[in-house]
């Protein structure tokens, strides 16, 4: 299976399924002689795990992570770094009775249609369990961004309707959505109980705040940093959209509103989010995603199963009902991971 692989100079390639026997990712292009321990990756680890909350599926996996390889005496070697994750809680028989059945929202079609076979146990590959290997590797990605003075915070902005109405960084890690706003954030508590109860779902919006990137990073034309972190936000199974800055609205504003005009201060507005040209600015980088519904629901719906026999299927298993909680701390890994990667080719570029 191609694609598994992240990055140019500093990449990740992940590994595993969620009903496997581990997760886990191999780190290269990691900056020699960095302190990291076990106990930093592990506390973004935490962020991303299940059973967190009642608003998360109850799965319990504690994600402790194994470092086997890449660090010596607590600092990095430069060689790869091999982080694994044994699975703990797998319930691949809860899927017996849907393992010839195609479930609405999910890659089960379209996974056998490529390779002509599929592992059925909690969508295998294409689950969103993938993404613990990614945490781990932007882990050590916002290490070596600690030292280049970068700070990456994304949060939840709106679920099932329901938008932040302040914006409160410190209560970001105080509620179970991850909300800015911890009033917006008991709303969206009850709305998601009261879905999760009747078996339904929902999703939402995710915004990110990236503070400390020095102007002038990103590859022009085909490589622009908004380019690469679309695209990094996009290969997130959920995320179905992505804007920068204004975003959409952009579309409505006129030439003498939507541009950034400066003065001897600097930028007068930051309407571009942070990226002009493809190119960072200097100021803050803002960027949101929309995140779908989860895809795995108890209500009944229509489906075909592999002989494209039509049926009535329900997803029975342990599932998060909104999926914005959870993806917070994947986001802001794979913006790490642009990051580094970025910095390392800018400093390649100049020799």
């Amino acid at each position: 299976m191609a694609g598994n692989t992240f990055g140019e100079i500093f990449k990740i390639t992940t590994f595993g399924e969620s009903h496997g026997a581990a997760v886990g990712v191999i780190v290269d292009g990691v900056t020699p002689g960095i302190e990291i321990d076990e106990a930093y990756i592990q506390k973004q680890m935490d962020r991303r795990k299940p059973g967190q909350s009642s608003v998360t599926s109850p799965r319990k996996e504690y994600d402790i992570i194994h470092i086997l390889s890449g660090v010596f005496e607590g600092k990095t070697t430069g060689t790869p770094l091999f982080v694994n994750l044994y699975n703990q809680d797998m319930k691949p028989e809860a899927y017996n009775d849907i393992q010839n059945s195609f479930r609405p929202g999910h890659a089960d079609f379209t996974y056998l249609q490529k390779y002509g076979i599929r592992d059925h146990r909690g969508s295998g590959r294409a689950s969103g369990r993938e993404t613990a290997g990614r945490v781990a590797g932007g882990a050590i990605a916002r290490k070596l961004l600690e030292h280049r003075g970068v700070q990456v915070v994304a949060y939840t902005q709106e679920i099932g309707g329901i938008p932040c109405q302040t914006f409160d960084e410190d209560a970001i890690e105080r509620n179970a959505v991850r909300a800015c706003d911890p009033i917006a954030g008991a709303k969206m508590i009850e709305k998601i109980e009261q879905l999760a109860a009747i078996g339904d779902s929902c999703g939402g919006i995710v915004e990110c705040r990236i503070r400390g990137v020095m102007p002038g990073l990103g590859e022009p034309v085909f490589d622009k940093l908004d380019a690469e972190l679309a695209k990094a936000m996009l290969s997130i199974g959920a995320v179905k959209g992505i804007e920068f800055g204004a975003g959409f609205s952009a579309a409505t504003m006129l030439g003498s509103e939507h541009n950034d005009e400066m003065d001897s201060d600097g930028f007068l507005s930051n309407h571009s989010g942070g990226i002009l040209g493809g190119i960072s600015t200097g100021q803050e980088i803002i960027f949101r995603i929309s995140v779908k519904p989860t895809s795995s629901i108890s209500v009944a719906q229509k489906t075909l199963n592999v002989n494209g026999e039509e049926q009535e299927i329900r997803t029975i298993g342990r599932h998060d009902p909104c999926i914005c909680p959870r993806i917070v701390p994947v986001v802001e890994a794979m913006a790490c991971l642009v990051l580094e990667d970025l910095y390392k080719r800018q400093a390649a570029n100049l020799g």
